[in-house]
């Protein structure tokens, strides 16, 4: 069907190029004074014949080019042939109001060739910046629609919101929950976006037939809602995506680049991953570990051995945040309440964990 359809477009090709070309051809050989090739339709029936035997040589290739396109463009995210396609219109714009400074022109050669040329320039020049920049366009209008959003949830105090800096949530933070807490408390000013990428992930995980992902998946969703409600400032839920960008995680640290925001998680592995990427990072298990009472070595503490460690002989026991304390030589002490004295305190991103000595 296609192979008919390139075919009978290159007849109705040659026959209009056959009628509008071939007389000036037959005046240039001398040959306009043949009554014959004086009829139109002979010129036109020429045409078309010539077309259809090239359209016979070519039609295979053209239907392999089509084919590569058609696999391109499918393949193509549709934010970037939206925005190669806007600006292809401009650049074919540009070069219609162009070609009217070109028509004034008198040389018949620039003429018949400079405007060809605009046309093709500029509208492959407006098709590649409107390709290469769509991040850039659409932070233009995401940043201005993040503004106005602002204001209408503070009109009171719209200009100190204005100057709040954006908090990306991740997945894990919000379906941790200690998050919504920290907000009652007001330490984490400005911001919170919750993109509508982390939205499907979290609703994946409330769909899943998994009931400890389900319960987590609903979890996310109720503190998301509490945040809304018991929040004073913006809760924002940006439509903003990466087409090209399969992983959440990295989609949120380019969001956190565009917006000029910071990430906040729990997630070790992300946090060490936005450090590379010199994205800023909020853990909430920094502050969680930030706010801890200290424990220096020396220090005496009253605690109850709950079972044996990884190590011969060793104790496990936990304070009531949940901070691990291993103890030397302990196993003999499950199941009582002893005195330690506190070795050493190894803190990380992951977590505190005490080394103790039996008194």
């Amino acid at each position: 069907m296609l192979k008919w359809i390139i075919r009978i477009t290159f007849i109705l090709i040659g026959g209009t190029l056959g009628l509008l070309l071939l007389p000036q051809l037959y005046d240039l050989i001398h040959l306009s004074s043949n009554p014959w090739l004086n009829n139109p339709y002979v010129s036109v029936l020429i045409g078309a014949i010539l077309l259809y035997v090239l359209a016979l040589l070519l039609t295979d290739y053209l239907i392999e080019f089509l084919s590569w396109m058609e696999d391109r463009l499918l393949k193509a995210p549709i934010g970037d042939l939206l925005f190669g396609t806007l600006g292809l219109i401009v650049g074919l714009s540009v070069a219609f109001l162009l070609n009217f400074a070109v028509d004034s022109i008198q040389l018949p050669v620039i003429n018949a060739v400079l405007p060809v040329l605009l046309t093709i320039t500029l509208g492959y020049l407006g098709f590649q910046v409107g390709f290469k920049k769509r991040d850039e366009i659409v932070q233009m209008f995401t940043a201005n629609k993040a503004v106005v959003q602002k204001k209408k949830f503070d009109e009171n105090n719209p200009q100190a919101l204005q100057q709040a800096s954006y908090k990306l949530l991740d997945t894990s933070v919000i379906i941790d929950g200690r998050i919504a807490d920290i907000s009652t408390t007001g330490f984490l000013e400005g911001v919170l976006v919750v993109p509508q990428f982390v939205l499907t992930e979290l609703q994946h995980i409330a769909d899943s037939s998994d009931t400890l992902k389900r319960t987590r998946g609903r979890r996310g969703l109720d503190i998301l809602k509490r945040l809304q409600s018991e929040r004073a400032s913006a809760v924002l839920i940006t439509e903003e995506d990466f087409d090209d960008v399969a992983e959440v995680d990295l989609k949120l640290m380019r969001l956190a680049k565009k917006m000029d925001g910071m990430v906040v998680t729990n997630d070790f592995n992300l946090n060490k991953v936005c450090e590379l990427h010199q994205v800023p990072v909020l853990n909430i298990n920094d502050l969680a570990n930030a706010v801890k009472p200290v424990v220096i070595p020396g220090e005496e503490m009253h605690i109850v051995v709950i079972k044996d460690g990884k190590e011969q002989n060793q104790g496990v026991a936990y304070l009531d945040d949940g901070t691990m304390i291993v103890v030397e030589d302990g196993k003999s002490y499950i199941g009582q309440a002893i005195n330690v004295v506190v070795t050493s305190v190894l803190q990380t991103s992951a977590g505190r964990m005490i080394f103790a000595k039996t008194k």
